[in-house]
């Protein structure tokens, strides 16, 4: 099955008609996206956008044999630009299914936002899953998997998530990026941002054959995120996630009786996260390390530091040099260990704060000392490794 992409961008286009933001700006040969839509070996036309058929044309194609059109934005959706000698667009109630002359069946997704999903399986059995913008698809049970799905992978993580969880998007699935906006900048960031889970973005007009091998991108199994305060990092952290289902996000920081500050600022990390995520509140991270299951994301190491450092008596000199400082060697050894081990998804955040002023009490020394030590073990262990400045994330490994 023959999958060729007319569009692949936001139903408004990219960049966006007189918007002056700066990815709108930057948008210049193949970053410039028309609304999305699929040209199905030929027969079959997934979206009516304006130009279409220029589209097609440019492409190397033609709408002349399109059977049939069918819509998936809601019914209040962007206007009809209708080519003469197409067939009247359409739209498959959800839950039912279309057979078109040359053995394609299409079989409608119900979705949780206005707009329809189409589920394509070919003539030899290749299967493909089309989703419309900022959906994600709804009741979900057990699936085989799908060889392509084309998705908004940046609007809708979520959707890729719960694919995920039942089955219909494994490591072989080709996922490809679509209805793609504004709202990250064009380019190696966006390439960065859909590789790190899983995914790709095409120019306009790319062929694409379903079911034929494609490398899909390598989503690194050991991620850290270092950056300052406010930079960004757990940001970054949890958008590399919010694509994988059944987070468990481990909170190193614990709870703060009494402190308000730090309960809005739990309170806000916690609406951020995805709903499907679970959270536990704790420093001993080599257990979870050790064990199997979901991704985990450690937010963060300085916290984690901090307690190791209370309960070895890091604070007090004479205790320090008593053996203190051994016992901390010892207790960063086992977390990295357990790191090089592990056999999960992980993606820890810390704090970089060897870069600043030298702080002026010896405990504030020792601490940005044993914290950039240990950074500096994880990061070891890690196939990748970035640094987050201003919201922008640089790449150290990987």
């Amino acid at each position: 099955m023959e999958l060729t992409l007319l569009g692949t961008g936001a139903p408004a286009g990219l960049p966006r008609p007189d918007c002056p933001c700066a990815t709108c700006a930057a948008c210049l040969g193949e970053a410039v996206r028309a609304a999305t839509a699929l040209l199905v070996d030929g027969v079959l036309l997934l979206d009516l956008t304006p130009g279409a058929a220029f589209a097609a044309a440019r492409a190397g194609h033609t709408l002349g044999g399109v059977r049939q059109v069918l819509l998936t934005h809601p019914h209040d959706g962007p206007a009809l630009e209708h080519p003469v000698g197409l067939p009247p667009a359409g739209r498959v109630p959800d839950g039912r299914e279309l057979a078109l002359l040359g053995g394609h069946r299409v079989r409608a997704v119900a979705m949780d936002h206005p707009g329809t999903g189409y589920a394509v399986t070919g003539p030899d059995g290749e299967r493909l899953l089309y989703l419309p913008p900022g959906a994600a698809p709804a009741g979900l049970e057990d699936s085989e998997p799908y060889d392509m799905v084309v998705v908004d992978v940046v609007g809708r993580p979520d959707a890729l998530a719960r694919l995920r969880s039942v089955g219909a998007v494994t490591a072989t699935t080709d996922v490809v990026a679509v209805h793609l906006d504004h709202d990250v900048p064009a380019g190696p960031e966006l390439h960065r941002r859909l590789a790190a889970v899983g995914a790709r973005a095409v120019p306009d007009g790319t062929t694409l054959v379903v079911g034929e091998y494609h490398e899909v991108p390598d989503v690194p199994r050991r991620t850290l995120v270092l950056g300052g305060a406010r930079s960004g990092k757990s940001v970054e952290a949890e958008r590399r996630l919010e694509a994988f289902p059944q987070v468990l996000y481990v909170a190193t920081g614990g709870s703060r009786d009494g402190d308000a500050e730090w309960a809005a600022r739990v309170h806000l990390h916690r609406e951020r996260r995805p709903s499907s995520w679970r959270t536990t509140e704790t420093c001993d991270l080599v257990p979870l390390l050790e064990d199997s299951g979901p991704p985990l994301l450690v937010d963060c190491l300085a916290l984690w530091l901090t307690d190791a450092m209370d309960q070895v008596s890091a604070w007090d000199d004479d205790k320090w040099a008593a053996g203190g400082e051994r016992a901390l060697r010892e207790r960063v050894e086992q977390l990295v260990g357990a790191v090089r081990q592990t056999r999960r998804t992980v993606v820890a955040v810390s704090n970089e704060v060897g870069s600043g002023v030298v702080p002026p009490t010896a405990a504030g020394r020792r601490f940005r000392d044993e914290l950039g030590r240990l950074n500096a073990a994880f990061a070891s262990e890690c196939e990748h490794v970035l640094l987050v400045v201003a919201g922008q994330a640089l790449a150290l490994r990987g």
